[in-house]
């Protein structure tokens, strides 16, 4: 029965039926044999089906939420078994905002110092498909932002406070500035972070504040290609604090304070909420609260 509403679940995260049984690593006619025999099961159509798949039906909208909640117990007790017969062992599956991959990177090996039995997938998205993908059971723990967008029911450690830089080549003639305000930074050739990102948000609600709104002629979902644009030496770019601190660090780049706007939201560690969490996920979330003392 857990496979069947595991193939459910992919079905509803993938919308098609190829991409679906791709996810799990079976065959189309195994996934369709799986739903089916799920419906003869429950006694419901749960899929609208035609030449494609039309989505789920009322019922099958009501047995997706018993699915994951079953599927996310199922699993759960797996991992306090293996606890208790090996100790903190297992994968961890954490998805980031790209802004935060520094202390993503920094937790997972703060983790598997301390618990060499734990490994870890890190997974750069979007804040909104970190939420996706944590109701999916597509992932752990994620890092994301907690002050803007609705979280729902789950465990939270603030991580930090992001503020904001301009990025630029340090032959650039704001290189040497102590800082810039945003209408000065609107004045210059951006590249930004792509409009879904929930960073390239909140940067244009800082620049709406002080009555302008750029248009970057470059836009990306990596921090990498930012950067890389910049080191061409006529482009600018904003990063939080961290990671251009980071991204520069031994290049002939330079970072520079951006004064006013709204300077100041949290990112931090969500995961579901349990009571209790099983020995993993609790121990991750002991690791997060030590990194920032």
């Amino acid at each position: 029965m857990i496979n069947k509403l595991e193939m459910l679940i992919a079905l509803a995260r993938e919308q098609h039926f190829g991409r679906a049984a791709q996810s799990l690593s079976i065959t189309q006619p195994t996934l369709s044999a799986g739903i089916r025999q799920l419906e003869d099961h429950l006694g419901v159509k749960l899929v609208e089906r035609g030449s494609r798949f039309g989505g789920l039906t009322p019922e099958g909208q009501r047995a997706l939420v018993m699915a994951r909640q079953i599927v996310g117990d199922a699993r759960r007790l797996r991992d306090e078994m293996r606890v208790k017969r090996d100790g903190l062992t297992g994968r961890l599956r954490l998805g980031v905002i790209p802004t935060a991959l520094t202390w993503a990177s920094h937790l997972a090996a703060r983790m598997t110092e301390r618990h060499p039995g734990i490994a870890f997938t890190i997974r750069s998205s979007s804040s909104s498909n970190v939420l996706n993908m944590m109701e999916n059971l597509e992932i752990d723990a994620g890092i994301t932002y907690l002050d803007n967008e609705p979280l729902g029911r789950v465990s939270t450690v603030d991580l930090y406070r992001e503020t904001y830089r301009l990025v630029c080549h340090a032959r650039h003639p704001l290189a040497a500035r102590s800082s810039l305000t945003w209408a000065e930074v609107a004045q210059q050739k951006l590249c930004l972070l792509t409009p879904e990102m929930q960073n390239r948000r909140i940067i244009n609600r800082n620049f709406m504040e002080v009555g302008t709104s750029p248009t970057p002629m470059i836009e990306a979902n990596s921090t990498v290609v930012l950067t890389s644009t910049v080191a061409r030496g006529d482009w600018v770019t904003i990063l939080p604090g961290d990671i251009a601190e980071f991204l520069t660090s031994g290049r002939s780049l330079t970072t520079v304070p951006i004064e006013g706007g709204t300077q100041s939201y949290t990112v931090g560690l969500i995961t579901e909420y349990q009571e209790p969490h099983t020995p993993v996920i609790g121990a991750l979330l002991k690791e997060a609260r030590a990194a920032v003392r």
